[in-house]
């Protein structure tokens, strides 16, 4: 059974940094490509940012180049999300997923999404 536990998120004050941890189970996790995701209230879910599956090849949304870092641990079946600088407007739901590449860019071509983890940055 394919299944992402997300952990990490929190309330912060803009400025702060955050990490955030996704752990995946039930599929061949180091042949895949891997995301992160978020859904902000009244918004669609969108990409965050995805590493292919040995992470030569990482792409980032443009709202978050240069604050947000994505990593993989293989060996562990994990996927991370390094969050600095964060903005009120970083305020959603975040959520992990794996696949082929093509899949990980455009997430409404994925199932089997985990609960998420909040994320709420705030003064």
């Amino acid at each position: 059974q394919v299944q992402f536990v997300e952990s990490g998120g929190g309330l912060v004050h803009p400025g702060e940094s955050l990490r955030l941890s996704c752990a995946a189970s039930g599929m061949p996790f180091k042949s895949l490509a891997a995301g992160w995701y978020r859904q902000g209230p009244g918004k669609q879910r969108e990409l965050v940012a995805a590493i292919s599956n040995y992470g030569s090849t990482i792409t980032y949304a443009d709202s978050v180049k240069g604050r947000f870092i994505i990593s993989r641990d293989n060996d562990k079946n994990a996927v991370y999300l390094q969050m600095n600088s964060l903005k009120p407007e970083d305020t959603a739901v975040y959520y992990c997923n794996a696949g082929h590449w093509a899949d990980v860019k455009a997430p409404s071509s994925l199932d089997s999404w985990g609960q998420g983890t909040q994320v709420t940055v705030s003064s």
